[in-house]
């Protein structure tokens, strides 16, 4: 029983280890940011973007992005 136990587990953590990071739909990363102590936001959410669009940190405040897939290639 200990054995099978040790199986799964096993298999559950080299399933894991090969998924990839972030989700299909997660926003691009931000690399710089404008010096704006508070910059302004086109949004704040994802409900306050058109459908199709997601709510993402931009270079200067929140902007509402097309949601493009990831490919993990």
């Amino acid at each position: 029983m200990k054995a099978v136990a040790a199986l799964l587990l096993v298999g559950m953590l080299i399933l894991w280890a090969e998924l990839p990071t972030g989700s299909a739909w997660s926003c691009p990363p931000v690399r710089f940011t404008c010096a704006l102590h508070n910059p302004p936001n086109r949004c704040l959410t994802d409900r306050h973007c058109p459908r199709g669009k997601k709510c993402c940190r931009s270079f200067c405040g929140m902007k509402c992005l097309s949601q493009i897939p990831v490919s993990y290639v």
